[in-house]
């Protein structure tokens, strides 16, 4: 079977090696380092060209695929809406896999949908904020007018092209470079260095660390502002690799 697969994560990657065995696998990916990666299989085509919908619906009738998997980030929202829209125009089967989130029992948790709350929460709950969401809304965060006055402590991916980035908005002494996920412990020692006050964070599911970052908080008894995934209407999910494999074949809806 040929195969489109967004591979945006991690566990994406790994899916499109999984699949690659027995499927023509063309994996989508936007990073070098995830590019890196992809390239030490030899059976699996890469496309490292960020595509908007219509360049998407365009690659999916030329090259005749069968079947887009959406393994992007959870809160990829945009990717997962041009996805649907393409695989919808061009009349190709789409399968979202979607990770699993973690369970959040911990009373010190707040929801919240955006960006622009989390910030709000943040500066109510503590003055010294633990950014772990990565750098990709980082400017956004900063840019919310209730935390001119709090201090704010990012922990990004330790690539040139990220870190090129966030000096230009945050001091060095504010940079955690650093690629996850991580252990309970090195979370906690993480936390007491930035004197953390508040943990930010999404629920990208364990494979994003997201168990061991709140595990750490409440350890340190510290409050956790939890961006919640952005309500996305897929046609089909697999929660599993061999959920993915039903469904390719039978094109049907495992969740």
């Amino acid at each position: 079977m040929k195969i489109f697969l967004i591979a945006g994560t991690a566990d994406g990657r790994e899916l499109a090696k999984f699949l690659s065995d027995k499927n023509q696998v063309t994996a989508s990916v936007v990073s070098n380092y995830g590019r890196k990666i992809l390239e030490q299989y030899s059976n699996i085509k890469i496309n490292d060209k960020k595509l908007n919908q219509a360049e998407l619906e365009k690659i999916l009738r030329e090259n005749n695929f069968e079947i887009l998997i959406d393994a992007s980030h959870p809160y990829a929202e945009n990717v997962s809406q041009n996805a649907i829209s393409a695989c919808k125009s061009a009349g190709i089967f789409y399968l979202r896999y979607e990770r699993a989130e973690v369970e959040l029992n911990y009373k010190k948790i707040y929801h919240v949908e955006s960006y622009a709350q989390a910030a709000k929460i943040s500066a109510e709950l503590g003055k010294n904020i633990f950014l772990t969401t990565g750098s990709r809304n980082l400017k956004n965060f900063l840019s919310c007018a209730e935390i001119k006055n709090c201090n704010v402590t990012a922990r990004i991916l330790p690539t040139a092209e990220v870190l090129a980035e966030v000096e230009k908005i945050l001091s060095p002494k504010n940079i955690i470079a650093i690629q996850g996920p991580f252990s309970v412990e090195l979370n906690i020692e993480l936390y007491k260095h930035a004197q953390a006050e508040v943990i930010v964070t999404k629920n990208s599911g364990a494979v994003g660390g997201a168990d061991t970052k709140i595990q750490a908080a409440e350890i340190l008894n510290l409050p956790v502002v939890v961006i919640d995934r952005p309500k996305i209407i897929y046609p089909c999910v697999a929660k599993s690799f061999q959920e993915v494999q039903n469904a390719i074949y039978n094109r049907t809806n495992v969740d």
